[in-house]
């Protein structure tokens, strides 16, 4: 499990390149960032940044921020009370996506698993650029990788029950750890941009 002070590097890091995409989010929703490292314990390979903008009962919608080269570990989302698993479709908003899925085998597939590949068995490769996007089947395994400069995804789905997913290695936990206090920031993202009728001011230190 990673600490305090490495989610909050990797925070800053997830800010910078949603400032890249020109993707404006809130204060609250920084402050509920979710940052998961799958208790592996190696967050900046292994691990996912989330933002959720709504789940309920009916449908949800999240912005998903990886750093350079981060990978989400394989798993599938079953079945949950009688309801069928989450379908969701991600669509690339910047950056490179290589997503694989069950499906034929990609013989020279673009990247690989950073850790524990005999954990990672979805092999059919789909690269997303920005504006590209992919609809995930419910109960399917899969697993994605951003490029060399990291990838924001738009995920647009079912009823979103994370704590339910079924991740193929056993040594993954899906938990989001509790912090003792909040983490706040200041303005609002942002825009990074020479254009400056697009850019947006904003304060990412963390306040005292």
């Amino acid at each position: 499990m990673s600490n305090d002070a490495t989610r909050l590097k990797v925070r800053e890091k997830a800010l910078a390149i949603l400032k890249k995409a020109c993707i404006a989010v809130t204060n609250e929703e920084i402050n509920n960032m979710e940052v998961a490292d799958f208790g592996l314990g190696h967050l900046e390979q292994v691990g996912l940044q989330l933002i959720v903008y709504v789940n309920n009962d009916r449908y949800c919608a999240k912005e998903l921020i990886m750093l350079p080269g981060q990978t989400c570990p394989e798993h599938r989302h079953p079945p949950v009370n009688g309801r069928q698993g989450k379908q969701e479709t991600f669509r690339c908003r910047w950056g490179k996506v290589y997503l694989f899925v069950e499906g034929e085998e990609e013989k020279q597939p673009d990247v690989r698993p950073p850790l524990r590949p005999e954990y990672y068995t979805a092999k059919h490769q789909i690269v997303l650029l920005p504006a590209q996007q992919y609809t995930i089947p419910p109960n399917t395994k899969h697993w994605f990788q951003a490029g060399d400069e990291g990838a924001v995804i738009s995920e647009f789905s079912s009823t979103s029950t994370d704590e339910y997913d079924v991740f193929t290695d056993p040594m993954v936990r899906r938990k989001r750890p509790a912090h003792s206090s909040p983490l706040q920031y200041g303005l609002i993202v942002f825009c990074d941009k020479g254009d400056p009728n697009r850019q947006v001011r904003a304060s990412l230190q963390q306040k005292r």
